[in-house]
């Protein structure tokens, strides 16, 4: 199992439904919890969900990624208050995502693959 797992906070869960599934396919070693959408099912993001997120996770050093701007201050706020390592990236969500999971899969060095997701960075 990898030190190091993985967070995806969504607006919608069928978006973080559909990565979880899609990682999976290459990463079944790496620990990944994801949340989408609001309490009610619809749309939106808080930082309760993402919270438990985090702490469902089984690692305790963790790379975040998200989809949109309120997803992104949600994950902020929770990993402030989380004693785990926790870098959000913002790089797109399903390329970063699964990227750093295949990578983290195969064994590569921690510093590469956050090389390699510094070059997908995105201005969001």
């Amino acid at each position: 199992m990898s030190e190091y797992g993985i967070v995806i906070v969504s607006h919608s869960s069928q978006i973080a439904q559909g990565i979880y599934d899609l990682i999976q396919e290459v990463a079944k070693d790496v620990s990944i919890t994801y949340v989408g959408g609001d309490e009610e099912g619809g749309i939106g993001t808080n930082f309760e969900s993402a919270s438990k997120t985090m702490k469902s996770n089984t690692a305790d050093k963790l790379l975040a990624f998200y989809d949109l701007g309120s997803a992104k201050m949600n994950l902020e706020v929770a990993s402030e208050l989380s004693s785990k390592e926790i870098e959000i990236y913002d790089v797109p969500v399903v390329e970063g995502s699964y990227t750093a999971a295949a990578l983290l899969q195969a064994g590569v060095d921690i510093e590469v693959v956050k090389s390699q997701l510094a070059e997908m960075n995105l201005n969001k």
